[in-house]
């Protein structure tokens, strides 16, 4: 098993910044990818970034690409999430998550970025972004 704890969230104007954080702790040798999601109220979930936890490659969904960055330290079993330039349509509970992802679902961009393929989930932090 492994454990995802978020923080980081909170309010902010149009055009400001925050960075989450997601602590993993556990079993987290069992995974190769973490990732961050989003879901809006009366929205469906949607994926963010995600980024190779051995290689470091990172993946964008297209309406925050330029804006949000994904990394990791190693170290501290720590992914970030430093979110720029931020939009009201931003606002939505993030949610961080982790998983074992195949080669096959690796070398597909839109499947790094599905919810499905995350086995491990954090509570979410809210992030709201008032204009």
């Amino acid at each position: 098993q492994v454990q995802l704890v978020e923080s980081g969230g909170g309010s902010v104007q149009a055009g400001g910044s925050l960075r989450l954080s997601c602590a993993a702790s556990g079993a987290t040798y069992g995974t190769n990818y973490m990732a961050w999601f989003r879901q809006a109220p009366g929205k469906e979930r949607e994926g963010v970034a995600a980024i190779s936890t051995g290689g470091g490659s990172t993946y964008y969904a297209d309406s925050v690409k330029g804006r949000f960055t994904i990394s990791q330290d190693n170290a501290k079993n720590t992914v970030y999430l430093q979110m720029n330039s931020l939009k009201p349509e931003d606002t939505a509970m993030y949610y961080c998550a982790s998983g074992w992802l195949s080669t096959v679902v690796a070398g597909s961009s839109p499947r790094i970025l599905d919810e499905y393929e995350y086995s491990y989930w954090g509570q979410g932090t809210q992030v709201t972004v008032s204009s």
